[in-house]
């Protein structure tokens, strides 16, 4: 089956959670990985234990500019993106009545506007190579509006509808574009970091571990070029939607 070994991924979201994961899961396969988050004291951390193969780039990708930074500087330091993982999120619950409408904004900013912005940066280089793999982190959300977050189900809506325009757009390319669509993760983002409440809520079916959301995208990468896997949906055994 195809590798990622020697290729150049750039994941973003890469401090903690499925970001994390993934960038570790791609380095053990033999890719060079640039770790992007905002949390520099994470990243340096989390690319020291991955070792030589990883860089960390602090960068706030709703900050002007930050995108193509994180762009360049990881094409000087690695080389040609060929893997772009779109991972960095924000979650927002509640009825929408009561939410801050600047928490609004950090949710479009970073879920949205953030993926839409890499992929363009990220874009003109893979089509003068002649490829490339696009991996957005949806949600569950996106393929159903869940209503006790409504914000965040309208920012995984969006996704969709770019990362299936997207396809259709580069496939012809040799760019895949593919989004990958779990439930809940039991990571820092539902606040949830205990490793014991991790095992115990994976057990009773309760939540996916990052690494699990990892190993699906890995999959997803290491498909026959011929293949693009659109959409990925992966649900705890027991959540009830």
């Amino acid at each position: 089956m195809p590798s990622v070994a020697g290729k150049v991924a750039l994941v973003t979201g890469a401090s903690s959670g499925i970001g994390l994961a993934t960038a570790e899961a791609l380095a053990q396969q033999g890719a060079r990985v640039a770790l992007v988050a905002r949390s520099t004291d994470k990243l340096i951390a989390a690319a020291e234990r991955i070792g030589a193969q990883a860089i960390a780039l602090t960068a706030d990708l709703t900050a002007p500019g930050a995108v193509a930074r994180a762009l360049e500087q990881t094409e000087e330091q690695l080389g040609p993106v060929d893997i772009l993982m779109a991972n960095a999120g924000l979650y927002l619950a509640g009825d929408v009545a009561d939410t801050d409408p600047a928490a609004m904004d950090r949710v479009l900013a970073i879920n949205v506007n953030s993926v839409l912005q890499l992929v363009r940066a990220a874009l003109p280089g893979m089509i003068a190579r002649g490829g490339g793999d696009i991996l957005v982190t949806s949600s569950v959300a996106g393929h159903q509006a869940i209503h006790w977050e409504p914000v965040y189900s309208a920012s995984k809506h969006a996704i969709q509808a770019f990362v299936h325009g997207l396809r259709q757009q580069v496939g012809s390319q040799n760019i895949r574009a593919m989004a990958i669509a779990p439930g809940v993760v039991l990571n820092d983002l539902w606040g949830i970091s205990d490793p014991v409440e991790i095992d115990r809520k994976a057990q009773a079916g309760e939540g996916l571990r990052s690494e699990d959301v990892a190993e699906a995208a890995l999959f997803m990468l290491t498909r026959p070029r011929n293949v693009t896997i659109r959409d990925l949906v992966m649900l705890p055994r027991a959540q009830p939607i």
